[in-house]
């Protein structure tokens, strides 16, 4: 599921699809930290998209083995694995050394580093969207990020509306305390209103940056239920999922725990997106008899992923398509049916209802999930002067999250493209960035056009296993040694990826001594004694050299060190024996960006350690070798 392994890395941002932050690090080696840290670095809401992600429709969906026999990898099972996993060790974020060392020379020159990274940014209700931009913010070294959240408790929907069962508590507050682990700050019981905080009061009052992830917070409904309230029996879904999750997730609020709605009798629920079938399904938990979802189109017409349709299936919910309420029937001041019409739909594809289709329903509470919209003035009149659209949300780029305002960025549901969490992630991680840049311009200082965020930090990265060997520093002392593991560019690319220190590419010579009869020949070593199968100590290789060209290992060695810097290349060269064609590619291999030679003067097919036994030859290679090179040292 929605990038790399550098400790400042390009990142590449998920728009429409997935998630924005998985890249199935092998967690068959249990490295159940590199793992959680590989998505948290491009996810900080990583363990409540691996739980509630519509995977059907994002990764899995275009997963490569979807149509075969085993079907698809369970990618957001294994997200949520790992992070749950990393979850128990309780290990806190902290903010990257770099970035750190960065921040604290901005001491030498206070009034410009000030505002480059002690910028006020105010962010508007503690959702996924404000999150995650809040979390991005403070890995750049923001150290005044500050989340106004409206109720008393935060998460924003995963909270109120996202039933116990799907999304656990614990889990949306295990994100936030990341968030407040590298320093940003949460406010509740404070909203953007006009007689509260407005967007001119925060710019008034030092905010540099304003970030709105307010959601949409009022409920669309239909006319046949004006004037109907839950003391009819009549929810829309933002009254009823708050309702259900204040009783269900104990820590949420400090409030004393309410018992669950009793819901006996039978419950209607109108819509077809996934709202709709978290109230179907969380109306059962309240003590709902029978559950009917009822929508207005077909089935091919559902708006909520397969996963939550079928859920509500094996709960045994009931649906009904084609039929839209005209009509509730009250008595004794409940709800006892409502009066459907059927949809039809023309040749041409235009929907109408047929008034001479009728059915009538007979329900004890109906809960209206049609959606949600922004509709109180007192909410959009604290968000002048930005521009609105038509839909009364404001008008957002959808590339950089930006309004018509410089210093004011919107995403999630108010920015009208998200319709899921990871969505939601995606556009403050967008926004991030876009703040980022936009707070660097007003110093005059230029970052560039790509985007670059650092990664998810924790002391565990502190711990220094560096070693210095020949002048050079290795990130780790692991490495792969020249052999079928490193026998092509995109295997040692791989193989950084998977965070090996360094690698020597498979021995390689000049185009005129190319070996073009090369097969893996790969046997046992003797450190394991007789055992066979996996676990052994060590292989002996006798492959013979590499079949690619030297211009192929050059190219790759550049695109190595460009994409790598911290690792280690060292390039293993073969020549005959004559000075100038050793002096040659140990030259193209240094200009390519070699960080170490290895002269490779053995027999290559099994009885090396006899060809470099006292041989006079081997002095002479080693003391000509100098004598071609520039700045790369050979010892």
């Amino acid at each position: 599921m929605e990038r790399l392994l550098s400790e400042e890395k390009d990142v590449k941002f998920a728009q429409n699809t997935g998630e924005p932050g998985w890249h199935g690090y092998p967690l068959s080696y249990n490295n159940y930290y590199g793992a959680a840290r590989q998505i948290l670095s491009d996810n900080p809401l990583g363990l409540t998209c691996g739980m509630i992600c519509p995977t059907s429709d994002l990764c899995v969906g275009s997963c490569n083995l979807q149509a075969t026999e085993e079907g698809a990898i369970n990618i957001g099972g294994l997200q949520q694995f790992a992070c749950e996993v990393f979850k128990k060790m309780n290990i806190r974020q902290i903010v990257s050394k770099e970035v750190r060392e960065s921040r604290n020379k901005s001491h030498e020159e206070p009034i410009a580093m000030l505002g480059k990274f002690h910028s006020q940014n105010s962010l508007q209700r503690c959702g996924p969207a404000s999150i995650s931009c809040a979390s991005f913010l403070a890995r750049l070294g923001y150290t005044n990020v500050t989340i106004y959240e409206k109720r008393d408790y935060v998460g924003g929907l995963s909270s109120s509306e996202i039933p116990q069962f799907r999304l656990p508590y614990d889990v949306v507050d295990f994100e936030i305390q990341l968030a407040r682990d590298i320093g940003v700050k949460i406010v509740t019981g404070r909203s953007l209103h006009k007689n509260d905080l407005t967007l001119e009061k925060l710019k008034a009052d030092g905010a540099k940056a304003v970030f709105l992830g307010i959601g949409m917070p009022d409920p669309k409904k239909v006319d046949v239920f004006d004037g109907l309230t839950q003391s009819h029996g009549f929810y829309t879904s933002k009254d009823f999922l708050p309702i259900i999750a204040a009783a269900s997730k104990p820590g949420m609020c400090g409030c004393s725990r309410t018992p669950l709605p009793s819901m006996k009798g039978r419950v209607i629920v109108l819509g077809a997106g996934d709202t709709a079938f978290d109230c179907a399904t969380s109306a059962l938990r309240a003590g709902a008899s029978r559950v009917t979802v009822v929508f207005r189109k077909g089935f091919t017409g559902i708006r909520a992923v397969p996963e939550e349709m079928e859920a509500a299936r094996e709960e045994k919910c009931e649906f009904m398509p084609f039929c839209t309420p005209k009509a509730v029937n009250i008595k004794d001041g409940k709800i006892v049916s409502v009066q459907f019409v059927k949809t039809e739909q023309d040749l041409s594809g235009n929907w109408y209802e047929d008034e001479e289709q009728m059915i009538t329903l007979k329900a004890d509470y109906v809960i209206s999930a049609f959606g949600s919209t922004l509709l109180d003035e007192d909410v959009i009149s604290a968000m002048s002067p930005v521009k609105m659209n038509k839909w009364g949300a404001p008008e957002v780029d959808r590339t950089t999250q930006t309004t018509s305002v410089p210093w004011v960025f919107a995403g999630g549901d108010v920015a009208g493209v998200a319709e899921t969490t990871v969505e939601s992630v995606n556009d403050g991680k967008l926004a991030a960035w876009s703040i980022h840049r936009y707070i660097q311009s007003l110093h005059g200082n230029d970052v560039g056009t790509t985007p670059k965020l650092p990664m998810f930090y924790s002391p565990i990265d502190e711990v220094d296993i560096s070693v210095e060997m020949c002048g050079v520093k290795f990130e780790n002392p692991f490495g792969l040694a020249s052999a079928p593991p490193t026998t092509s560019g995109p295997m040692c690319r791989r193989a950084f990826e998977q965070g090996w220190g360094f690698i020597l590419t498979k021995t390689f010579g000049l185009d005129k001594d190319l070996v073009t009869n090369v097969s893996p020949r790969i046997v046992r070593g003797s450190t394991s004694g007789p055992i066979y199968g996996p676990n052994q100590g060590s292989f002996l290789n006798i492959e013979l050299i590499s079949e690619k060209s030297a211009a192929y290992w050059l190219q790759c060695i550049k695109e190595l060190k460009h994409d790598f810097p911290t690792k280690i290349v060292i390039a293993s060269i073969m020549c005959t024996y004559n000075k100038e064609d050793w002096v040659l590619l140990a030259k193209q291999c240094e200009d390519a960006g070699a960080d170490i030679l290895e002269l490779n003067l053995s027999c290559p097919h099994g009885m090396g350690e006899k060809g470099t036994r006292d041989n006079p030859q081997l002095y002479e290679y080693n003391r000509q070798m100098p004598d071609g090179l520039g700045t790369l040292e050979v010892r």
